[in-house]
Parts: C-alpha cells; sequence; structure tokens
C-alpha cells in the first residue's frame, strides 16, 4: 500500500475539517429526477453495495449520529437523499447497490435514473466509491465502475471497515485495487483508506471533499 494519509498538509486538513464543522442538513429525498435540487452546489455522491456503511461514513465524516438512516431493507431504499454542507457542497447518499431485496422492474428503474443523474448533473464534481475491504472488489462494483466510466464521471475508492482487517490483508486489497483502477478512464489514482468506527482515513476524505469545492 503506498498511499499514506499524512501526505496531506495539515493546512488542508484543518481548513477541511473547520468546514465540516460548520454543519450538515437533511435536504430532501429524491425519487425522481424533476424533484432535484438547483445545480448551483457542487455536489459528491457516495455509492456503494449494500451494507457497505455508507451511512456510517456519511454520519462520522459529518459528526452527526444520526444525520444519514440506513434502512432496515437493504435494496428496498431508492432515492437519492441529499445533505447540505454548510452551503457550501451538496452530499448525496446514493441507494445500495445489490438489490437482493428489490422486484425487477424497481431495478431497472433506479439503474436508468442512476444513468440519467450521472450523465446529466453537470455540478457533480466526484462519486466516491465504497467498497467493503474485507471483501474487496465485487462482480456489482466493477458494473458500477463501468458506468461510471461510460457517464464519464470521475469517482474515487473508498475502502470501509479496515479496522475489521489485518494490515497485510489490506495491503492486498489495496493493491488489487489499484491494479483494477488502472483500467478504468474515469477512476481517481488515489485510494482512501477507512473506518467509521475508529476515525481512519476522515481528514484524508474531508480534505478530498472541501477540495471540490
Amino acid at each position: 500500500m503506498d498511499f499514506k494519509p499524512e501526505e496531506y498538509r495539515v493546512a488542508e486538513v484543518e481548513q477541511a475539517n473547520t468546514l465540516f464543522l460548520k454543519g450538515t442538513s437533511f435536504m430532501l429525498s429524491v425519487a425522481s429526477l424533476s424533484q432535484l435540487p438547483p445545480d448551483n452546489l457542487p455536489e459528491v455522491a457516495f455509492a456503494g453495495r449494500s451494507n457497505v456503511g455508507k451511512s456510517s461514513l456519511i454520519n462520522a465524516l459529518t459528526k452527526q449520529k444520526n444525520l444519514a438512516k440506513a434502512s432496515n431493507t437493504p435494496g428496498r431504499t431508492q432515492q437519492l437523499n441529499y445533505f447540505n454542507l454548510a452551503g457550501k457542497l451538496y452530499l448525496v447518499d446514493m441507494p445500495g447497490y445489490g438489490y437482493a431485496q428489490a422486484p425487477d422492474g424497481l431495478v431497472k428503474k433506479w439503474q436508468q435514473m442512476i444513468l440519467t443523474y450521472l450523465q446529466g448533473r453537470a455540478n457533480l464534481k466526484r462519486v466516491f466509491l465504497l467498497i467493503d475491504s474485507r471483501h474487496g472488489l465485487k462482480k456489482n462494483d466493477l458494473e458500477i465502475m463501468d458506468l461510471l466510466d461510460k457517464a464519464a464521471v470521475t469517482y474515487q475508492i473508498v475502502l470501509t471497515k479496515t479496522d475489521k482487517i489485518s494490515t497485510t490483508a489490506l495491503d492486498k486489497v489495496f493493491n488489487e485495487t489499484a491494479l483494477v483502477l488502472k483500467k478504468h478512464a474515469a477512476a481517481h489514482v488515489r485510494i482512501l483508506p477507512t473506518s467509521s468506527e475508529k476515525g481512519i482515513g476522515l481528514d484524508a476524505l474531508r480534505v478530498e471533499i472541501s477540495s471540490l469545492i
């Protein structure tokens, strides 16, 4: 693993943390593209398989325990949840993919909405694609990466739950993921290892987000 969080400058970290301390609030849930808010602010989106830890990561980033709420039934929530970060940027919580409990028709409708959203949202600066570090990239992760490549949207891999595996195992999944990213044109080269529970990598992720404003 060749990336170290300390590569970020102290001033960058302080500036990013100051931004997040200004507060984040829930805006709305979007079930159709006609409900999208105005594109007057930059926005970043969080994507990942069901149970990858998106809600926990958003809550940890914003230092609010119950800002983002996970669905009790993975695959059921098919909405884009918008949060306003200090009036400077939108954070978008995308539905977890996996679809174990979702009807086929709903899945196809969601997929089309997401592709249209990705291709047409001019203020979308980056998608943070969450990967459970215990499992690495799976088939549906690769499908989403292909979708993001097709939409020409820059995305960055965030490894979650890194406190649950050994350093050796983390190095392995990090390096395997880095090799795959070389084949994807829209992928950001820097992989961010994180743990919502232990606070690992949160400063680095805040810096990446704040740099897009």
